[in-house]
């Protein structure tokens, strides 16, 4: 296909946006964008006037997915081959698949991997250096934590960053001590993303290079056309943004999908100054920043109203990351200058505390000039904070695969009574909340057929369970869940002017899919392929 002419996509099932799920159409491209949208029949005129007709009979086609939340470098990494992704079943398990591992990739440099949870080992038991320390003995390994916030490094990995006994954690970070006081090698929350960042580091240019562009043609084949990468650290240095591959790519041609970078919102705004002004085209943006209020309900970092059910001390509310008048300070600073804000809250109270500072924006400075604020995963809510999300005019930007990760930890850390409003997806569609779904990469897989089941069923895709699935009066149709992966996860970029549907004016990215996503069983769409992937249509993958 040639973007010059022009070219008409045709089926008997398009998607063109919520309002119009299902219906026989040609879709007319010219110049990247959506020109006509045409009764089926009149595809062959168009073919007689010298278009490109594309007929793809009854596959379903849709706006191309848009993930709202990845970390696009993690995600590249593991695995890829530089690295190793497991989540494994316990200690010992996890250190023997790795053992298998560094035999394919011998050497003196970093072992790299990443999917340990230790709440989901037999025993849940964190994990220590000892036992990398014997398999591995001088060769530095590091271990990401399944969701990004802990990194499990052995005495070698320890020595090469530079820590020791006597060094102290970075702002908002911890570092796990024994009952002797001895490091454990497990780093958390500030503390594991800022080293994290530093083994990344190590990596070559070239090699990053290489990986970023298998990962983009990954997301291409599944049918997603653009991302949003996500900053997983505030400290400065250490989100792990990657401004330099991105542009280094874009230069040379090779940059296929969409990127809206997040970079960390710190006091000094001059990153994403310079970002917004040379990032101006239609591929790569700098939409806004991101920053983190709290952790994790698992690792009880999650910022509570209240006490964690199954407290480990008394009071056990987890914590902010940083003090909420700094928050409110670095986000009111933000919309001075019209920049868009994303807060990672997960807990109740960072979720009540973000809203009201939002609310405040809002009020003295208007809407950002790109993008939307929005709060980021958002596990449970305080009564009232649904509808409190609307009138802060925030978006809800939730990861569906979360809700199934282990459904048994909310009841455990949270008690049946908050657990059963977590992740309020019909809720949010009631109160008129934009929601704009993500995957939360690598901390899940970026699959497109589990984010939209897992919307609607609420229940593992693997297993399907639990049988009807988890909260179920939370669960949402299929062409609500279509419009938060497309049309809301472009709000939340700044893209809703051209990105999300597939009416006249936008850009013509799409996917096209084997079978019929609004009349498919959702419980049996993980078997769906994608038949082709059109980015400013421009065949980007497929046929």
């Amino acid at each position: 296909m040639a973007a010059s002419r022009t070219i008409v996509i045709t089926s008997n099932h398009v998607y063109t946006d919520v309002a119009h799920p299902d219906r026989p159409l040609a879709v007319a491209i010219e110049d990247g964008r959506v020109r006509e949208l045409l009764p089926r029949g009149q595809a062959r005129e168009l073919a007689v006037e010298g278009a490109d007709v594309c007929d793809y009979g009854d596959a379903f086609v849709c706006p191309g997915f848009h993930d709202a939340h990845q970390h696009v470098l993690h995600t590249a990494l593991f695995p890829s081959r530089l690295a190793d992704r497991y989540v494994g079943t316990s200690e010992r398990d996890y250190v023997h698949h790795l053992r298998g591992f560094a035999a394919t990739h011998p050497g003196d440099g970093w072992l790299l991997s990443q999917g340990w949870r230790a709440d989901l080992w037999d025993p849940p038991i964190w994990p220590t250096r000892d036992s990398l320390d014997a398999a591995f003995g001088a060769r530095p390994v590091a271990c990401c934590c399944g969701d990004l916030h802990s990194i499990w490094l052995n005495s070698a990995g320890l020595a090469a960053l530079g820590v020791s006994e006597d060094t102290q954690p970075p702002a908002g970070g911890i570092f796990d001590r024994d009952a002797n006081g001895r490091l454990t090698g497990v780093l958390r929350e500030a503390a594991g993303m800022v080293y994290t960042a530093r083994v990344f580091q190590s990596l070559p240019m070239e090699q990053l290079r290489a990986i970023y562009q298998d990962y983009f043609r990954t997301m291409l084949s599944r049918g997603v056309t653009a991302v949003c990468d996500m900053a997983l650290c505030a400290v400065p240095g250490a989100d792990n943004v990657r401004e330099d591959v991105y542009e280094s790519l874009l230069a040379d041609g090779l940059l296929p999908l969409r990127v809206s970078m997040f970079p960390q919102l710190t006091d000094d705004l001059s990153r994403i100054r310079a970002l917004k002004a040379r990032l101006t085209g239609n591929v790569l943006r700098a939409p806004g920043l991101k920053q983190f209020f709290d952790g994790v309900s698992s690792a009880h970092t999650a910022w509570l109203a209240e006490p964690y059910a199954n407290p480990r001390f008394p009071g056990d509310c987890g914590r902010p990351t940083i003090p909420a008048d700094r928050m409110r300070a670095l986000v009111l600073a933000a919309a001075a200058e019209g920049i868009a804000v994303r807060i990672h809250t997960i807990g109740d109270r960072a979720v009540h505390e973000g809203i009201s500072i939002f609310r405040e924006a809002y009020a003295r400075y208007g809407a950002p000039r790109q993008g939307v604020n929005s709060l980021e995963h958002i596990e449970n809510l305080l009564p009232g904070d649904v509808e409190a999300l609307r009138g802060a005019h925030l978006v809800a930007s939730v990861q569906p695969q979360h809700v199934i990760i282990d459904v048994t930890q909310p009841d455990r850390d949270l008690g049946p009574g908050r657990a059963r409003d977590m992740w309020p997806f019909a809720d949010y569609l009631g109160a008129g909340v934009p929601m704009a779904f993500g995957t939360d990469a690598p901390c899940v897989p970026a699959l497109p057929m589990q984010v939209l089941s897992c919307a609607v069923t609420r229940e593992a895709p693997e297993t399907c369970r639990p049988v009807g699935g988890w909260n179920p009066h939370e669960r949402i149709g299929m062409a609500d869940a279509i419009h938060a992966y497309t049309r809301g996860s472009a709000l939340v970029a700044g893209r809703a002017a051209d990105l999300g549907t597939l009416l006249p004016g936008m850009l013509a990215d799409m996917a096209v899919l084997d079978r019929n996503l609004l009349t498919a069983n959702p419980e049996a769409i993980q078997g769906t392929r994608c038949l082709a992937t059109c980015v400013g249509g421009v065949l980007a993958w497929g046929r």
